[in-house]
């Protein structure tokens, strides 16, 4: 750490050789009040999110609410076009035959939610992302195939050098580097 100021480092990559022990590292890592950081795994860990303590997404609340808006704007769109504004009789069909209207309002709401979790998705894991400071490291480049990981970021609050560096060996890493930003 000599050589590299808190400003030049991304932060410290910690390497982990199974499933579990990168599991239960993040359970501490939380424990311990970390803010920034994350775990990188080759496949999906069962339970790994909580044991990080994030939150549920809100991309469900933004697809339903976009859902519901859109569905009974296209509601009541048709509603307006075919009952009040231009009004004309197709098949001695009422003017405000709802039943009718029901079919383009739901497909407003599906269109919609398929919009809004496309763009909320990539809005919510800050996605394209083209470059990522932990691309530097060469050990990182094992995360697709077998290693596990977790990556404490530099501009965390609790972040110190030396004893983040001790803390993520104390927790059984394999291998603990700095990652330059």
């Amino acid at each position: 750490m000599s050589t590299l100021s808190k400003k030049q480092i991304y932060g410290i990559l910690a390497q982990f050789e199974t499933a579990a022990e990168v599991y239960q590292a993040c359970e501490k890592v939380r424990d311990r009040g970390f803010l920034k950081w994350d775990a990188y795994s080759p496949f999906p860990v069962h339970g790994l999110d909580k044991a990080m303590g994030i939150p549920q997404s809100k991309l469900s609340w933004i697809v339903g609410a976009t859902s519901a808006i859109c569905g009974i704007g296209g509601f009541l769109t048709w509603v307006w076009m075919n009952g009040v504004d231009y009004k004309y009789v197709i098949a001695g069909k009422p003017f405000l035959g709802f039943a009718g209207y029901f079919l383009p309002g739901f497909e407003c709401a599906v269109l919609s939610a398929a919009i809004a979790c496309l763009i909320g998705m990539l809005a919510l894991n800050k996605l394209p992302q083209w470059y990522h400071s932990l691309f530097r490291s060469e050990s990182f480049k094992r995360v697709t195939d077998d290693k596990f990981f977790i990556a404490i970021e530099a501009s965390d609050p609790k972040f110190d050098p030396e004893k983040t560096m001790v803390f993520l060996k104390e927790l059984g890493a394999s291998n603990v580097e700095f990652v330059e930003q």
